[in-house]
């Protein structure tokens, strides 16, 4: 919807770690969260503002992974952002097909945006998870 809106906070390791930590139980800091507000809820087709959820980022790692794939800071912040947003959406790549999906979908939003993936020393960027 025109009116949809998500927060985004950029933070450091330390933050998202506790993060991750309380929310996942993951104990490691990581590059981006996301938390969708409205997980698997219908629509009860209601007009009401739709907030989505939130996106955290971790600056610190977003500039790792720049220097590691041999990009912008700047690119790296869009990807992270991109790709909590698809999270956001139901998007995941905990399996090959949902990768692939989500993947093409990051693809076809960065390059929308001029910023398309490259190919950095024979390894596609991003490509780890």
């Amino acid at each position: 919807a025109e009116d949809a809106e998500l927060s985004l906070l950029i933070c450091d390791a330390d933050t998202i770690h506790e993060l991750n930590k309380t929310y996942r139980g993951v104990d490691a800091p990581t590059d981006v969260l996301s938390f969708a507000l409205n997980e698997g809820e219908e629509e009860d087709g209601m007009e009401e503002e739709k907030v989505l959820g939130d996106i955290i980022i971790n600056l610190h790692r977003a500039v790792e992974q720049a220097e590691e794939f041999g990009h912008s800071k700047e690119r790296e912040m869009a990807y992270l952002s991109v790709h909590g947003f698809l999270h956001i959406l139901g998007y995941d790549h905990y399996d090959p097909d949902e990768k692939r999906k989500m993947r093409e979908k990051e693809e076809e939003i960065l390059g929308a945006c001029g910023m398309e993936r490259i190919v950095t020393e024979g390894k596609l960027e991003n490509d780890g998870e």
